[in-house]
């Protein structure tokens, strides 16, 4: 009794992770080939058609973003009472506010940014700091986006677009089969 080494893949099996697909074929069953949208946080793809609850999320949004940066000063308010306790000092509770307000808007700035243009990785790792000390100026760029587009739509549109041309452009060369050509010269 022999054993097939190679066992055969069923008909309709999943392509195993890893393996290329051709160029234009969709990696799904289902899926148009071509460029397909990047998913937005909290919006995945319903930013394309604006469909799935898409004005819904940006309520969402807007509220969830203002509701956070609201509980983040909440908390920033505490922390400077805990200062005022221990008497540290005018200078340092002026020092502490002060930093608070400049990373803010620094991170607000950035991630308004970050909205229209893609930052390259190493700024992003390295004003991470500052990121995250300005909690409340990245909740409220998310805030005031949310109330025109989902937070990153326009770049992310534009990419899309870009790609969708791009690939156009790539198959509409393509007529015919070029080994059929007529050769006659």
């Amino acid at each position: 009794m022999t054993e097939d080494p190679a066992p055969q893949k069923p008909s309709g099996a999943a392509t195993p992770p890893g393996t290329a697909t051709p160029p234009g074929t969709a990696t799904t069953p289902g899926t148009a080939p071509g460029p397909q949208p990047e998913p937005l946080r909290f919006f995945g793809t319903t930013w394309v058609a604006h469909d799935g609850g898409y004005g819904a999320r940006r309520v969402g949004v807007a509220v969830g973003s203002l509701v956070a940066a609201a509980a983040g000063c909440f908390v920033l308010r505490f922390a400077y009472e805990g200062l005022a306790i221990a008497a540290v000092g005018t200078f340092v509770n002026l020092l502490v506010v002060i930093m608070f307000a400049i990373c803010s808007a620094l991170a607000f700035r950035r991630t308004w940014e970050g909205f229209t243009r893609r930052h390259d990785p190493a700024s992003q790792s390295s004003t991470r700091g500052l990121m995250t000390i300005g909690f409340v100026g990245t909740l409220l760029a998310y805030f005031f986006r949310s109330l025109s587009e989902a937070p990153g739509e326009k770049l992310h549109r534009q990419e899309y677009e870009t790609a969708r041309t791009q690939y156009k452009k790539r198959t509409s060369r393509r007529t015919g089969n070029p080994s059929r050509k007529n050769r006659n010269h």
